[in-house]
């Protein structure tokens, strides 16, 4: 630490009178330009232009608003200090901020050496000391385009209200907040060759891209001036707050909520785009509750922008007839749970609970009890009822009425059931909070829970954009949630887009660094913010796309059949070296088909002979190779001693599925079944490097007529079936 400095509080007030110093608001502008500003030449946008954000000398976001506001406690001397102080400040101001990260961790003593330490029970990461950390350096959850757009439907219902005591609608709003982003942007693009060409490098500064009138901004965002203005006047920290009160990292402050600065009667200031996004999104709940007459309304709103947004992006993957909002489940005449979002797909299910809660300044404080109290309320509370209503789903002698009134009626033998828990708002540290706080259940049906905001669900829906998709990384994400280490959940999901999320089981644990986002930010800066870059990471969307296998995947995403979605389920798992094998070996079956018109087929075991998959290939009617496709999938699930087999029946002329099999029951000993596969040859056992080998096997035994059954046990006469 800074010599004769040890305490967090006093390096914060060292902190707070350098921000104060003559033209340090020069300084603020360098870091806004070196840390929020992606910088890429002319062109195509890639991975390599978004890794700048991850640097480790990068400042984040919440470092650079503690900046901002220390800053604006003392007077606005925006004087050129020259480079050398201007370097002064960086250097200085970068120590204190590695200082101040530091102080805030507890002493391991403190930590280790507590008298609980040997309690079975005692976990030290789940105390406020600790969390601090997590909570103020843990980043953002959203792109500050989802607070942008989902403004607009958070506010949906707030319009009138908006009209009338702001003096702009939150259409207008989003426009006017869309366009400073575009004038920053070309401001910034632009002042960088005028400087270097009409200033002396003693001048330099990048302050003059973060100034804007209301005039620039109406001619960019095509909203008239005084409406405009009225905008950027709602988001300059009022008067009545007084900004000395923040005087703690974990006070409130208020240039977050406030973020734009005003510099003269014409010109204003504002360093973070993404703080005005996310404040268009915030700070409209402190105006509402400040309205006596209208709280309460408010907070109906908002539940029901969570609900109905969660719904509208869950009908996006699952499609309109699949989800289902405000199911009652009757026990008798009672009540005995209530699903905000009900997603139905074969037998799978998803049992959402909406939550509006937000984190308290006394839990950002570490104060154990806030931090708890505020944990139970936005998420436990939520898993409490969502767990209760999953056990609810497959009682039979439970009803489900929906919103309209209308009984649900579906298969409710479900083997798999879903609880999310999703917050409205930006909830710091989310993920880590659940893993020291979430107290939850299991049974064969019910998974472990899946928490999350609304950002983090409006980003699943939009990559992973089938049903089979979707639910297979809900499967293991939530599957591995003791398992994987990472600061962020988009982390996780970039992850599985390029690599196909999976976690062997002698690994105990495993960490994703932040850097491994770059491409899923691209992606989405490309689908929302019109980047130009790649709109989807090359990984499991696009390798197999045009292959048989891709075909195979998108055509099982279509169909509402449990067999073949758990075919679905168990391709989606495999490794590239097995999803290659298998597109050779379908296209191989298909080629001797057209050669010699007869049925062919290729058995695969996978994951050690623990299951298997048998393809037939023929042009058949299902009556015929139905069957047959059963008694050889029992045979050899019995051969492999598997608990699970799947059969697939591949028409040859266009490689589209005709039906699927599923066999899922214990094995167990038969001498029947020793007889029937005594002479079966061994199937294909995928192993990666390892092709497969279509070598024709030769069966010895009792020489089979035309017209005897067939010995495959389908009862069909030879010449109609194995022959």
């Amino acid at each position: 630490m800074s010599e004769g400095l040890s305490t967090e509080q006093e390096l914060f007030n060292e902190l707070e009178m350098l921000c104060k110093s003559p033209g340090y608001f020069h300084v603020i502008a360098y870091f806004c330009f070196r840390d929020n500003t992606i910088k890429y030449v002319e062109g195509e946008m890639g991975v390599d232009d978004v890794m700048q954000q991850f640097s480790m000398e990068r400042l984040v976001r919440t470092e650079i608003s503690t900046l901002i506001g220390l800053a604006c406690k003392g007077d606005l001397d925006m004087t050129h200090p020259g480079p050398k102080k201007i370097q002064e400040y960086i250097d200085l101001t970068q120590s204190l901020l590695d200082d101040l990260h530091k102080s805030m961790m507890p002493p391991m003593h403190e930590i280790f050496h507590r008298p609980e330490t040997g309690e079975a029970t005692y976990n030290p990461f789940s105390r406020g000391k600790l969390l601090r950390e997590s909570i103020f350096y843990g980043g953002e959850s959203a792109y500050n385009f989802q607070y942008r757009d989902l403004s607009i439907r958070k506010y949906q219902n707030d319009n009138i209200w908006f009209v009338e005591n702001k003096g702009y609608s939150i259409e207008q709003a989003e426009k006017i907040v869309s366009g400073l982003l575009l004038l920053q942007n070309d401001k910034i693009s632009d002042l960088i060759p005028s400087q270097l060409d009409n200033l002396s490098p003693e001048a330099w500064t990048m302050l003059p891209a973060f100034i804007f009138s209301i005039g620039e901004l109406t001619d960019k965002s095509g909203v008239d001036f005084e409406t405009t203005k009225k905008l950027v006047e709602s988001f300059v920290c009022p008067s009545g707050i007084n900004k000395n009160n923040f005087s703690a990292l974990d006070d409130f402050n208020p240039l977050n909520a406030y973020p734009i600065i005003r510099v003269n009667e014409s010109e204003y200031l504002l360093f973070q785009n993404y703080s005005l996004m996310e404040a268009l999104y915030e700070t409209p709940f402190f105006w509402f509750n400040a309205d006596e007459n209208y709280k309460v309304k408010a907070r109906e709103n908002r539940g029901i922008f969570t609900e109905d947004f969660a719904a509208e992006r869950l009908k996006l993957v699952f499609g309109e007839d699949r989800v289902f909002t405000n199911v009652n489940l009757y026990k008798g005449k009672n009540i005995a749970g209530e699903i905000d979002v009900l997603v139905v797909f074969s037998n799978r299910a998803i049992v959402l609970q909406a939550k509006s809660k937000k984190l308290t300044i006394a839990a950002r404080k570490g104060n154990d009890n806030s931090l708890q109290d505020d944990f139970k309320n936005a998420v436990q509370s939520a898993y409490d009822q969502a767990f209760i209503c999953s056990k609810l789903l497959n009682d039979s002698d439970c009803r489900l009425v929906d919103s309209s009134g209308e009984e649900l009626v579906f298969n409710r033998d479900f083997e798999e059931i879903y609880p999310f828990c999703v917050v409205s708002d930006h909830y710091p540290a989310l993920g880590f909070q659940a893993r020291q706080f979430l107290k939850y259940q299991i049974t064969q049906e019910i998974k472990p829970p899946f928490v999350m905001d609304v950002f983090l669900l409006d980003v699943m829906s939009e990559m992973l954009h089938s049903p089979l998709y979707f639910l297979s990384y809900i499967n293991r994400r939530v599957e591995y949630s003791e398992r994987i280490l990472s600061n962020h959940e988009l982390t996780v999901l970039s992850y599985h887009l390029k690599q196909n999320l999976w976690v062997d089981n002698d690994i105990s644990m495993i960490q994703l660094g932040d850097d491994i986002c770059a491409d899923l930010d691209l992606a989405m800066l490309t689908r929302r913010n019109g980047a130009p870059g790649k709109a989807t990471p090359e990984g499991i969307l696009t390798k197999y796309k045009n292959t048989t296998y891709g075909h195979l995947i998108a055509e099982i995403s279509n169909l509402d059949d449990a067999a073949t979605i758990d075919l679905g389920f168990m391709l989606l798992s495999l490794s590239g070296d097995t999803i290659e094998q298998i597109n050779d070996g379908i296209d191989h079956l298909c080629r001797l088909y057209m050669e010699d018109g007869r049925s062919h087929d290729l058995t695969l075991c996978i994951d050690e002979g623990k299951t298997g998959l048998t393809i037939h290939c023929n042009n058949d009617t299902r009556n015929l190779s139905g069957p047959r496709l059963q008694n050889h999938c029992n045979k050899r699930k019995y051969a492999s001693r598997a608990n699970t087999w799947f059969g697939l029946c591949i028409d040859p002329l266009n490689k589209k599925i005709k039906f699927g099999i599923e066999l899922n029951f214990i094995w167990a000993k038969s001498d029947e079944m020793d007889e029937l596969t005594k002479n079966m040859p061994a199937g294909q056992n995928l192993k990666d490097g390892i092709k497969i080998n279509f070598k024709t096997k030769t069966r010895y035994g009792e020489k089979v007529g035309r017209n005897d059954l067939c010995p495959c046990g389908s009862g069909v006469k030879y010449k109609k079936c194995c022959i």
